[in-house]
């Protein structure tokens, strides 16, 4: 039996559900301002799963990357989202 398909499946989502409480949490902390870092992590996961042998890392390293690119447009929502009063502001920083 081939378990690629379940291993990365599961790392998937995984990954998928630990960067939502990231983007929350670096929304509180930093605001949108912090959008390049996670444009940069994605390059680089994405550009280290380019040079990765191993097919099950190289796909987790791609899901990776690509979840920090898409948490640039979740970090933009959240904003929006914590403007509904959806999720709370941080009284220590300035809007």
């Amino acid at each position: 039996m081939n378990f690629q398909g379940i291993m990365i499946g599961l790392m998937a989502f995984f990954i998928i559900g630990v960067f939502h409480p990231i983007v929350i949490k670096g929304e509180y902390y930093f605001g949108k301002k912090i959008w390049p870092m996670f444009f940069i992590l994605g390059l680089i996961f994405i550009g280290i799963s380019l040079i990765v042998k191993n097919n099950i890392i190289a796909s987790i390293l791609g899901v990776t990357g690509f979840s920090c690119l898409w948490s640039i447009h979740e970090i933009i929502e959240q904003e929006e989202r914590v403007k509904k009063g959806w999720f709370p502001k941080n009284p220590k920083r300035k809007y």
